[in-house]
Protein backbone atom coordinates (compact mmCIF):
# COMPACT_ATOMS: atom_id res chain seq x y z
CA UNK A 1 0.00 0.00 0.00
CA UNK A 2 2.09 2.86 -1.39
CA UNK A 3 0.88 6.89 -1.07
CA UNK A 4 -2.06 6.80 1.76
CA UNK A 5 -3.35 9.84 1.63
CA UNK A 6 -4.29 11.68 4.46
CA UNK A 7 -6.13 15.34 4.40
CA UNK A 8 -5.77 17.37 7.77
CA UNK A 9 -9.21 19.61 7.80
CA UNK A 10 -7.68 22.36 9.24
CA UNK A 11 -10.87 24.60 9.36
CA UNK A 12 -12.19 27.50 11.18
CA UNK A 13 -15.39 26.46 12.85
CA UNK A 14 -19.22 28.67 12.58
CA UNK A 15 -21.15 29.14 15.05
CA UNK A 16 -23.55 26.38 15.13
CA UNK A 17 -23.30 22.65 14.81
CA UNK A 18 -25.50 22.99 11.28
CA UNK A 19 -23.19 25.44 9.96
CA UNK A 20 -20.53 23.20 10.62
CA UNK A 21 -22.22 20.10 9.04
CA UNK A 22 -22.25 22.15 6.05
CA UNK A 23 -18.63 23.82 6.11
CA UNK A 24 -17.71 20.04 7.05
CA UNK A 25 -19.12 18.30 4.39
CA UNK A 26 -17.60 21.29 1.94
CA UNK A 27 -14.13 20.24 3.18
CA UNK A 28 -14.30 16.98 3.23
CA UNK A 29 -15.74 17.03 -0.84
CA UNK A 30 -12.36 19.61 -1.61
CA UNK A 31 -10.46 16.55 0.31
CA UNK A 32 -11.92 14.15 -2.17
CA UNK A 33 -10.59 16.23 -4.93
CA UNK A 34 -7.37 16.32 -3.92
CA UNK A 35 -7.34 12.66 -3.92
CA UNK A 36 -7.64 11.97 -0.10
CA UNK A 37 -8.09 8.30 1.85
CA UNK A 38 -8.89 9.83 4.64
CA UNK A 39 -10.00 12.93 6.32
CA UNK A 40 -9.42 13.94 9.76
CA UNK A 41 -11.00 17.06 11.69
CA UNK A 42 -10.31 19.17 14.40
CA UNK A 43 -10.51 18.30 18.24
CA UNK A 44 -14.74 18.53 18.65
CA UNK A 45 -15.68 19.97 15.42
CA UNK A 46 -19.70 19.79 15.88
CA UNK A 47 -19.11 22.80 17.80
CA UNK A 48 -15.88 23.82 17.16
CA UNK A 49 -14.26 23.11 20.46
CA UNK A 50 -16.29 26.36 21.77
CA UNK A 51 -16.16 24.91 25.74
CA UNK A 52 -14.67 28.54 27.79
CA UNK A 53 -16.76 30.21 29.78
CA UNK A 54 -19.83 28.02 29.28
CA UNK A 55 -21.62 26.06 31.67
CA UNK A 56 -22.10 22.50 32.43
CA UNK A 57 -25.89 22.39 31.20
CA UNK A 58 -24.94 24.78 27.98
CA UNK A 59 -22.60 21.72 27.01
CA UNK A 60 -25.50 19.08 27.69
CA UNK A 61 -27.35 21.14 25.01
CA UNK A 62 -24.79 21.47 22.17
CA UNK A 63 -23.81 17.91 22.47
CA UNK A 64 -25.14 15.38 19.60
CA UNK A 65 -25.86 12.01 19.90
CA UNK A 66 -23.84 9.45 17.72
CA UNK A 67 -26.35 8.60 15.76
CA UNK A 68 -27.67 12.37 15.31
CA UNK A 69 -28.29 13.78 11.79
CA UNK A 70 -24.92 15.25 11.90
CA UNK A 71 -23.41 12.33 12.02
CA UNK A 72 -25.10 10.41 9.86
CA UNK A 73 -24.42 13.25 7.21
CA UNK A 74 -21.05 12.31 7.46
CA UNK A 75 -21.34 8.69 7.11
CA UNK A 76 -24.00 9.15 3.58
CA UNK A 77 -20.87 11.37 2.72
CA UNK A 78 -18.01 8.92 3.26
CA UNK A 79 -19.79 6.52 1.23
CA UNK A 80 -20.77 8.95 -1.74
CA UNK A 81 -17.18 10.45 -1.66
CA UNK A 82 -16.12 6.65 -0.91
CA UNK A 83 -13.36 8.16 1.18
CA UNK A 84 -12.71 7.52 4.75
CA UNK A 85 -13.95 10.38 7.03
CA UNK A 86 -13.18 11.22 11.09
CA UNK A 87 -15.22 13.46 12.41
CA UNK A 88 -15.22 14.37 15.54
CA UNK A 89 -18.07 15.94 18.16
CA UNK A 90 -19.20 17.04 21.81
CA UNK A 91 -21.04 13.69 21.99
CA UNK A 92 -24.53 13.06 23.92
CA UNK A 93 -24.75 10.19 26.70
CA UNK A 94 -26.80 9.25 29.38
CA UNK A 95 -24.12 10.90 31.85
CA UNK A 96 -21.94 13.82 30.97
CA UNK A 97 -20.97 14.57 27.00
CA UNK A 98 -17.62 12.90 25.52
CA UNK A 99 -15.23 14.04 23.66
CA UNK A 100 -15.38 11.71 20.68
CA UNK A 101 -14.06 10.84 17.13
CA UNK A 102 -16.04 8.24 14.78
CA UNK A 103 -14.79 7.01 12.12
CA UNK A 104 -16.51 5.74 8.72
CA UNK A 105 -14.79 3.84 6.21
CA UNK A 106 -15.50 4.65 2.12
CA UNK A 107 -18.54 2.48 2.32
CA UNK A 108 -20.01 4.62 5.07
CA UNK A 109 -19.74 1.93 7.58
CA UNK A 110 -18.67 2.53 10.69
CA UNK A 111 -15.19 1.46 12.07
CA UNK A 112 -14.22 3.19 15.01
CA UNK A 113 -16.06 5.02 17.79
CA UNK A 114 -13.12 6.76 20.81
CA UNK A 115 -13.83 9.01 23.64
CA UNK A 116 -10.78 10.74 25.00
CA UNK A 117 -9.77 9.13 27.44
CA UNK A 118 -7.10 11.96 29.34
CA UNK A 119 -9.41 14.37 29.23
CA UNK A 120 -8.25 17.97 30.59
CA UNK A 121 -9.92 17.86 34.51
CA UNK A 122 -7.38 21.24 34.56
CA UNK A 123 -10.19 23.22 32.45
CA UNK A 124 -13.75 23.21 31.33
CA UNK A 125 -13.23 19.48 30.09
CA UNK A 126 -13.96 18.27 33.90
CA UNK A 127 -17.44 18.56 32.60
CA UNK A 128 -16.91 15.49 30.36
CA UNK A 129 -17.20 12.26 30.97
CA UNK A 130 -13.92 10.46 29.95
CA UNK A 131 -13.61 7.41 27.50
CA UNK A 132 -13.39 3.59 28.30
CA UNK A 133 -10.16 2.57 26.55
CA UNK A 134 -8.25 2.61 23.56
CA UNK A 135 -9.25 0.91 20.28
CA UNK A 136 -7.85 -0.62 17.25
CA UNK A 137 -10.15 -1.28 14.17
CA UNK A 138 -9.22 -2.37 10.66
CA UNK A 139 -9.77 0.85 8.13
CA UNK A 140 -10.52 -0.67 4.47
CA UNK A 141 -9.09 2.18 2.24
CA UNK A 142 -8.94 2.15 -1.83
CA UNK A 143 -5.20 1.78 -1.12
CA UNK A 144 -5.78 -1.05 1.37
CA UNK A 145 -6.34 -2.43 4.73
CA UNK A 146 -4.62 -0.44 7.71
CA UNK A 147 -5.11 -0.73 11.48
CA UNK A 148 -6.24 2.74 13.07
CA UNK A 149 -6.08 4.02 16.15
CA UNK A 150 -6.93 7.23 18.13
CA UNK A 151 -5.86 9.64 20.41
CA UNK A 152 -7.52 13.07 20.80
CA UNK A 153 -5.08 16.43 22.08
CA UNK A 154 -4.30 16.03 25.15
CA UNK A 155 -4.11 12.19 25.09
CA UNK A 156 -0.46 12.51 22.92
CA UNK A 157 0.90 13.93 26.22
CA UNK A 158 0.96 10.44 27.98
CA UNK A 159 2.84 8.17 26.46
CA UNK A 160 0.96 5.38 27.31
CA UNK A 161 -1.99 6.25 25.03
CA UNK A 162 0.16 5.69 21.71
CA UNK A 163 2.19 2.89 23.35
CA UNK A 164 -1.08 0.24 23.97
CA UNK A 165 -2.47 1.63 20.72
CA UNK A 166 0.70 -0.12 19.28
CA UNK A 167 0.66 -3.25 21.64
CA UNK A 168 -3.36 -3.57 19.52
CA UNK A 169 -1.55 -3.52 16.04
CA UNK A 170 -2.34 0.23 15.28
CA UNK A 171 -0.07 1.31 12.21
CA UNK A 172 -1.49 4.62 11.83
CA UNK A 173 -3.06 6.81 14.90
CA UNK A 174 -5.45 9.67 13.97
CA UNK A 175 -5.54 12.82 16.48
CA UNK A 176 -7.74 15.49 16.54
CA UNK A 177 -6.23 18.63 18.62
CA UNK A 178 -7.32 22.06 19.63
CA UNK A 179 -3.97 23.98 21.23
CA UNK A 180 -1.07 25.56 20.49
CA UNK A 181 1.19 23.01 18.27
CA UNK A 182 4.81 24.76 19.64
CA UNK A 183 7.86 22.65 19.63
CA UNK A 184 7.14 20.29 22.92
CA UNK A 185 3.86 19.34 21.65
CA UNK A 186 5.24 18.82 18.39
CA UNK A 187 8.11 16.56 19.87
CA UNK A 188 5.69 14.79 21.80
CA UNK A 189 3.92 13.71 18.59
CA UNK A 190 7.71 12.49 16.76
CA UNK A 191 8.11 10.83 19.89
CA UNK A 192 5.24 8.88 20.02
CA UNK A 193 5.71 7.95 16.16
CA UNK A 194 9.52 7.19 17.12
CA UNK A 195 9.16 4.99 20.03
CA UNK A 196 6.29 3.10 18.77
CA UNK A 197 7.26 2.99 14.67
CA UNK A 198 3.87 3.81 13.61
CA UNK A 199 2.41 6.96 11.46
CA UNK A 200 0.50 9.87 13.70
CA UNK A 201 -1.54 12.00 11.80
CA UNK A 202 -2.83 15.16 14.18
CA UNK A 203 -5.61 17.81 12.61
CA UNK A 204 -5.66 21.27 14.91
CA UNK A 205 -7.80 24.38 14.67
CA UNK A 206 -5.82 27.34 12.01
CA UNK A 207 -4.95 30.56 14.19
CA UNK A 208 -8.17 32.22 13.67
CA UNK A 209 -9.15 29.97 16.43
CA UNK A 210 -8.29 31.45 20.13
CA UNK A 211 -5.38 29.60 21.61
CA UNK A 212 -4.71 27.16 17.95
CA UNK A 213 -2.06 28.01 15.29
CA UNK A 214 -2.24 25.37 13.08
CA UNK A 215 0.78 23.62 12.71
CA UNK A 216 -1.23 20.02 11.74
CA UNK A 217 1.38 17.43 10.77
CA UNK A 218 2.05 13.92 9.57
CA UNK A 219 4.77 11.79 11.04
CA UNK A 220 5.34 8.74 8.89
CA UNK A 221 6.87 6.71 11.77
CA UNK A 222 10.03 5.56 10.09
CA UNK A 223 12.76 7.11 11.62
CA UNK A 224 15.61 5.01 9.62
CA UNK A 225 15.86 4.04 5.58
CA UNK A 226 16.71 0.80 4.89
CA UNK A 227 20.62 0.36 3.98
CA UNK A 228 21.15 4.15 5.41
CA UNK A 229 23.16 4.64 8.19
CA UNK A 230 21.84 8.22 8.99
CA UNK A 231 18.15 8.99 10.11
CA UNK A 232 15.50 10.63 8.51
CA UNK A 233 12.63 13.29 9.16
CA UNK A 234 9.26 11.29 9.88
CA UNK A 235 7.53 14.59 9.20
CA UNK A 236 6.24 14.49 5.64
CA UNK A 237 3.35 16.96 6.19
CA UNK A 238 3.68 20.28 8.29
CA UNK A 239 0.87 22.88 8.10
CA UNK A 240 1.21 26.31 8.52
CA UNK A 241 -0.86 28.26 10.92
CA UNK A 242 -4.42 29.57 8.31
CA UNK A 243 -7.18 27.68 7.25
CA UNK A 244 -6.77 25.06 4.43
CA UNK A 245 -6.67 21.56 3.27
CA UNK A 246 -3.50 20.20 4.32
CA UNK A 247 -3.03 16.53 2.41
CA UNK A 248 -0.10 14.05 2.90
CA UNK A 249 1.02 10.44 2.43
CA UNK A 250 2.34 7.75 3.91
CA UNK A 251 3.65 4.03 2.69
CA UNK A 252 2.47 2.11 4.47
CA UNK A 253 4.08 -0.93 3.02
CA UNK A 254 7.53 0.51 3.74
CA UNK A 255 6.26 1.06 7.53
CA UNK A 256 5.33 -2.35 7.63
CA UNK A 257 8.84 -3.28 6.41
CA UNK A 258 10.38 -0.82 9.21
CA UNK A 259 8.63 -2.45 11.76
CA UNK A 260 9.68 -6.11 10.99
CA UNK A 261 13.37 -5.20 10.79
CA UNK A 262 13.50 -1.79 13.17
CA UNK A 263 14.53 -2.31 17.07
CA UNK A 264 11.79 0.27 18.42
CA UNK A 265 8.22 -0.41 19.21
CA UNK A 266 7.88 -4.22 20.80
CA UNK A 267 10.58 -5.51 20.06
CA UNK A 268 12.22 -5.82 23.43
CA UNK A 269 10.16 -4.46 26.50
CA UNK A 270 10.18 -5.82 29.34
CA UNK A 271 6.55 -5.26 30.86
CA UNK A 272 6.76 -7.48 34.32
CA UNK A 273 9.61 -4.59 34.84
CA UNK A 274 6.27 -1.82 34.43
CA UNK A 275 4.04 -2.67 36.98
CA UNK A 276 4.29 0.72 39.13
CA UNK A 277 2.67 2.27 35.86
CA UNK A 278 -0.17 0.43 37.10
CA UNK A 279 -0.90 1.24 40.22
CA UNK A 280 -3.91 3.63 41.51
CA UNK A 281 -2.96 7.13 41.24
CA UNK A 282 -3.20 7.58 45.02
CA UNK A 283 0.13 5.85 45.34
CA UNK A 284 1.43 8.52 42.80
CA UNK A 285 3.87 11.33 44.37
CA UNK A 286 3.12 13.69 41.95
CA UNK A 287 -0.74 14.18 41.69
CA UNK A 288 -1.87 17.53 41.57
CA UNK A 289 -4.75 17.00 44.63
CA UNK A 290 -6.51 20.29 43.45
CA UNK A 291 -7.53 18.61 39.57
CA UNK A 292 -8.16 15.45 41.08
CA UNK A 293 -11.86 15.05 39.11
Amino acid sequence: MKDLKIALLQATPEKTVEENLYKGIEFCRKAKLQGSDIALFPEMWSIGYNIFNVSEKDWTKKAVESTSDFVKAFKREAANLEMAIAITLLEKTDEKPKNSLILFDRKGEKVLSYSKVHTCDFSAERNLSQGDEFYVSTLDTAKGKIKVGAMICYDREFPESARILMIKGAELILTPNACPMEINRLSQLRSRAYENMLAIATCNYPNTVEGCNGGSTIFDGIAYEMNKDESRDMCVLKAGEKEGIYVGSIDIESLRLYRATECQGNSYRRPKKYSLLTKEEKESLFIREDYRP
